[in-house]
């Protein structure tokens, strides 16, 4: 049975929505409030502040409210899990096309005679 990590799970499910991939770009170049999130996406303001909370959820922004401003930060650290899984899986790949590149370079290189010719 696979072992289920619900934080990496979390990650991938933020992740997985291009409308939070923007704002988590965004937000590596520096904070930004939500109404400066929210300005691109044409999205109402409830639906912004549901994926940022999905995002904060995965721990990959903090926000903190000052005044009546909230301001989101990204904590890009949060993405070694992620990263981590992906490099796993990489390598596990990598080695089965290896021994597929090995397997079909120890094949003979002409067809076999067809035997009913």
């Amino acid at each position: 049975m696979t072992k289920h990590d619900p934080d990496l799970n979390r990650l991938f499910h933020a992740l997985g929505d291009d409308t939070r991939r923007a704002m988590l770009e965004r937000l590596i170049q520096g904070p930004a409030p939500v109404s400066e999130l929210a300005a691109p996406t044409g999205l109402a303001l409830p639906t912004v502040l549901r994926h940022l909370g999905v995002l904060e959820d995965a721990g990959l922004i903090v926000t903190a409210k000052t005044g009546r401003t909230r301001i989101c930060h990204a904590t890009p650290d949060r993405l070694a899990p992620a990263t981590d899984w992906l490099a796993r899986q990489r390598a596990v790949w990598a080695g089965r096309l290896d021994r597929l590149d090995a397997l079909l370079a120890s094949l003979p290189k002409e067809p076999p005679d067809d035997p009913r010719s």
